[in-house]
């Protein structure tokens, strides 16, 4: 009997020296899993923010997490976590052998895993390392795992892991997140209430959220409470108050994009400097004003249900009927509203900066600012008669026969009546007064690729995005000076520091006198010419209209003295829009919608165009006339016309 006995010890000992054996080479073997907690650089969320230091949008790939160091963690956040979690967290190192004897004990009785005895650390295990499985096998990997983890690094870096890494429900990863996303409120601004709430959400995300199982959130933050009261970590009064508020929870979506089109423009434009744009946290600042970018909507929605109203009936309109809109500071460049489409939701596809139309007579200004700069003026006058042009297709002779949109012709008109009508015929007349070499020479400073050589560019034979003609009318909105759009204006890691900032680029282009002939050229649209759907009360707008043939596109470009925009209309498919819908119909309403909530929210800002120096008057039959050094008044002499002009 003493033998079996010494036996059964002996084969215990050696049983038990093999499973400790077996613990430490498998403590060593897995040892390496910790790493990714060591090195912890979890995807975090990247934030952009407006002018105004607004949200617009959180991009992330997967998890939607806003990192959160520890010394930014309050106090009152950590107690409450240990006191419902693992109170014994400070003191033990991994696992808790109290708790696992308990839990032991109630799985024997049971006969199956019934309670669990995880430490933080080996929830944070778990939860990043493991599977959620209950076998043993993982049971033991994650108390070895922990132990491990306890050994490289300190309770408050596992604290810090941990409050950042578990998920707190409704898509949010880490505690900041969720308190953001739940009570739009950072950590330092949480009342004890809000953060009992948030620290009782891992234990079960589902049951416990707060914007669908409201009071079991609530049962369970009382829960936390109570624990914080029995362990003495709070009194009896501070329990009190905090069980009896009720916090307003927020039921947001996770992205929080109030601006698709312009996030989409702005992660395509960072994404080859910035490849992790979406995982790397970073906090990226836009020039952008979501109050504009509010208006502009409503006012590109407005002008699109305009048109489907005016053809609700016709069955032969085309369902690809869309829209674009940009708003720039006319001073500066900056992009203070875009939008890509109408409706994001069915389509992304961003036709503010994308796709490519012809601006058909909203090209017209750059042509006859260069007449001005070669020293015609506004009451200059030119031919608004038709004529048949000769040119060669290959070994074929052909006509060109172009006319105005009118069907007529006026004769002899000054260039701001051409201009202020937007008359097709004078306009090409005045090209082949120029000259195709000298436009394109002076046309050089815009950087405009495949202008036409040939008369075709007087009716804006070109193509370009709604971006790109905004870019070129910031020549005119700022008497002469060309700015380059900015859309990124700073972008910083998540340590908070500077790894870039887009500073603004312009250049002068035209003198200023010069300028400001067209300015009040382009006024006169607006008055009493195809631009006039557009006029505000009170308001000083200048702009063009552009329709192209068949009214493919149809365009209106204006400016106040501070604001500047470009809308397009037009077809996906390059089908023609209906008969008479034109820039001055179909876009140019839009701008007034615009402009008119712009004065109604900005009585502040600026309503006439000040006249810079070097602009002269003259009364001329009864008519107040302007000139310049370089434009001055001319003498009326006609110009007689040639019978055919070769291409």
């Amino acid at each position: 009997m003493k033998s079996l006995f010494r036996w059964s010890v002996r084969l215990g000992v050696l049983a038990g020296a093999v499973l400790a054996a077996y613990l430490v080479y498998l403590y060593f073997e897995i040892g390496h899993m910790v790493r990714p907690l060591v090195d912890y650089n979890p995807p975090k969320t990247t934030q952009i923010f407006d002018r105004n230091g607004k949200l617009v949008a959180n991009v992330f790939e997967k998890q939607h997490r806003l990192y959160v160091p520890y010394s930014e963690i309050p106090g009152r956040v950590v107690e409450a976590l240990v006191a419902i979690e693992d109170t014994m967290f400070f003191e033990h190192h991994g696992v808790n052998p109290e708790a696992i004897f308990r839990a032991v004990i109630k799985d024997i009785k049971a006969r199956k895993l019934v309670e669990g005895a995880s430490t933080l650390t080996q929830q944070l295990v778990k939860s990043t390392l493991l599977t959620r499985e209950k076998k043993i096998e993982r049971k033991i990997k994650e108390a070895l795992l922990s132990i491990r983890l306890e050994r490289e690094l300190t309770k408050e870096q596992i604290l810090e892991r941990y409050l950042n890494a578990i998920f707190f429900g409704h898509g949010y990863y880490g505690i900041r997140t969720a308190a953001l996303g739940y009570f739009h409120k950072d950590l330092d601004e949480l009342s004890l209430k809000e953060i009992a709430v948030l620290v009782g959400l891992p234990k079960a995300p589902s049951a416990y959220d707060p914007t669908r199982r409201y009071a079991n959130a609530m049962a369970r933050a009382n829960r936390v409470l109570e624990r914080m009261r029995s362990l003495g970590w709070i009194d009896e009064a501070t329990y009190m108050s905090a069980v009896k508020e009720a916090p307003k929870v927020y039921d947001d979506t996770l992205t929080q994009n109030r601006a698709p089109y312009v996030v989409d423009a702005v992660v395509n434009t960072l994404m080859p400097t910035y490849p992790d744009i979406r995982r790397g946290g970073y906090r990226i600042n836009v020039a952008v004003d979501l109050e504009y970018q509010q208006m502009a909507r409503k006012a590109l929605k407005y002008g699109y249900e305009a048109y489907w109203n005016r053809h609700k009936n016709d069955e032969n309109v085309s369902q690809t009927f869309n829209g674009a809109m940009v708003v720039l500071d006319g001073r500066s460049g900056d992009v203070l509203a875009m939008l890509g489409g109408v409706d994001y939701t069915k389509s992304a596809f961003n036709r503010a900066i994308s796709s490519r139309r012809q601006p058909g007579s909203a090209f017209k200004p750059f042509i006859y600012e260069t007449a001005l700069n070669l020293g015609y003026n506004p009451v200059s006058k030119i031919p608004d008669i038709a004529r048949t042009y000769r040119f060669e297709e290959g070994d074929t002779e052909k006509l060109w026969q172009p006319k105005n949109y009118e069907k007529n012709y006026k004769g002899i008109i000054t260039l701001r009546e051409a201009l202020v009508h937007s008359r097709n015929l004078a306009t090409i007349n005045l090209v082949n007064e120029i000259g195709i070499m000298t436009l394109h020479k002076k046309l050089e400073p815009f950087g405009i690729k495949d202008l036409p050589y040939n008369l075709s560019i007087a009716l804006g034979n070109l193509a370009l995005s709604p971006m790109q003609v905004a870019r070129l009318y910031t020549v005119f909105a700022d008497m002469g000076v060309l700015h380059e759009p900015r859309l990124v204006t700073e972008v910083y890691d998540g340590e908070g520091t500077l790894l870039r900032r887009f500073e603004p680029e312009s250049r002068e282009v035209y003198p200023k006198p010069q300028a400001y002939l067209m300015v009040d050229m382009l006024r006169d649209v607006v008055r009493r010419g195809t631009g006039r759907n557009a006029r505000v009360r009170g308001m000083d707008i200048a702009g063009k209209t552009g329709t192209t043939n068949k009214s493919v596109d149809t365009w209106f470009c204006s400016f106040t003295p501070d604001v500047e925009t470009v809308v397009w209309f037009g077809n996906d498919d390059n089908t023609p829009l209906p008969k008479r819908e034109t820039g001055g119909r179909t876009a140019a309403p839009v701008a007034r919608f615009f402009y008119s909530e712009l004065v109604r929210k900005h009585p502040e800002y600026r309503r006439r165009f000040e006249e810079p120096e070097g602009v002269y008057h003259a009364k001329r039959e009864g008519k107040d006339l302007i000139y310049t050094d370089i434009s001055p008044l001319p003498d009326y002499d006609a110009v007689e016309p040639e019978e055919d002009i070769l291409f």
